[in-house]
């Protein structure tokens, strides 16, 4: 595992070997405080620990202070081209600044936004986007490139540690999976600073959710990113669960219910698909209750005698079917035997007696 420096975003630790932590990004009007605390509380619900608000004009600075007082998470103030909104966010309570040196003005601005950071003991997030690199780096590779991308992260790193700033947080976003993948490795074989990880502009529906869990998936799986925001085009909610499920998926937070089941095959005696169906349906109830409280299950059906007792057994519950039966485990231990027909509500039964 990559080990980084690590920063604090309102008591919450990014880096250092924290665990990875899941953000989101309001897309409600940051000047509108009562629609946007609905929507974090909904997303805090659902897993979210750190929220990024849009920060575009004064009155959305203004709107950024109300929102802060009553707010469940950490928040970071999302500013662009005015360095004046980043000290106004500083001022109505940020936990985290989220900029690009490059887009914020002169020397002096940066310098400003870094004083006023730094006096408030909060992280700056540099982001670096395919689609804003400075042109010189546009030159000098030819375009667009995962090269390109990590060496404006690395000169933005540099910029900000000349002005004596050290508490920063680094993200590197394409909306190509392999581009974005690369300019992740590069950045982490050179420098040790914490990441933020993503794919931006992915899009709205279920191949933007593959490219999100196969981008995220691999960082993650090389030890590489200690915050993520998976960006889906529609309702942030979707962005918290799917983080969550990879995080799960990879074994970086185990919490709720893993389930599995085989993919069937002609050795198969039960209808599987439709146990499982109903099973998965069931514990979907569980899953989050569990993951509410951190905690986490794994269940298993399975359809034959090859795999199917072994899997089962190493799940913390499970079923081993064979020709209209299933043998039900806990732990490892056999329980009973059952028909068919009784199997997902005799596996639910034991789960849920627990």
């Amino acid at each position: 595992m990559r080990i980084t420096r690590q920063v604090k975003v309102g008591g919450i630790p990014i880096g250092g070997g924290a665990p990875v932590t899941v953000q989101s990004m309001c897309n409600t009007d940051t000047r509108d405080p009562k629609a946007s605390l609905e929507q974090i509380e909904r997303l805090a619900d659902a897993g979210c620990e750190i929220i990024r608000l849009a920060v575009p004009d004064m009155e959305a600075a203004k709107g950024f202070a109300e929102i802060k007082k009553r707010c469940p998470l950490p928040m970071v103030a999302d500013i662009h081209f005015d360095y004046r909104l980043a000290i106004a966010a500083i001022d109505g309570g940020a936990d985290k600044i989220r900029i690009n040196p490059g887009n914020i003005g002169s020397e002096d601005r940066v310098a400003a936004v870094l004083e006023k950071a730094k006096a408030a003991g909060i992280p700056i997030r540099i982001g670096v986007n395919s689609g804003s690199l400075e042109k010189e780096l546009l030159k000098k590779y030819g375009g667009v490139t995962a090269e390109a991308m990590c060496e404006s992260a690395l000169k933005a790193v540099a910029y900000c540690e000349s002005f004596g700033f050290d508490d920063i947080v680094v993200s590197l976003k394409s909306a190509d999976v392999k581009m974005n993948h690369e300019a992740h490795k590069l950045f982490a074989s050179q420098s040790d600073r914490p990441l933020h990880i993503g794919l931006t502009e992915s899009g709205a529906g279920r191949m933007a959710e593959i490219k999100s869990a196969a981008a995220l998936g691999a960082l993650l799986l090389e030890g590489i990113g200690d915050t993520m925001r998976i960006s889906l085009t529609g309702d942030p909610l979707r962005e918290v669960i799917l983080a969550r499920e990879v995080l799960a998926a990879v074994g970086a937070r185990k919490r709720g219910i893993d389930f599995v089941s085989c993919p069937t095959c002609g050795r198969t005696r039960v209808d599987l698909p439709a146990i499982a169906s109903v099973v998965e349906a069931r514990l979907s109830p569980l899953s989050e209750k569990l993951a509410k409280e951190g905690r986490f299950l794994r269940v298993a059906v399975m359809g034959c005698e090859v795999n199917g007792p072994g899997e089962a057994a190493g799940a913390d519950f499970g079923v081993a079917c064979g020709k209209g039966v299933g043998l039900l485990l806990d732990h490892g231990s056999i329980v009973k035997k059952v028909d068919e027909d009784q199997i997902a509500d005799e596996l639910i039964a034991l789960i849920t007696s627990k």
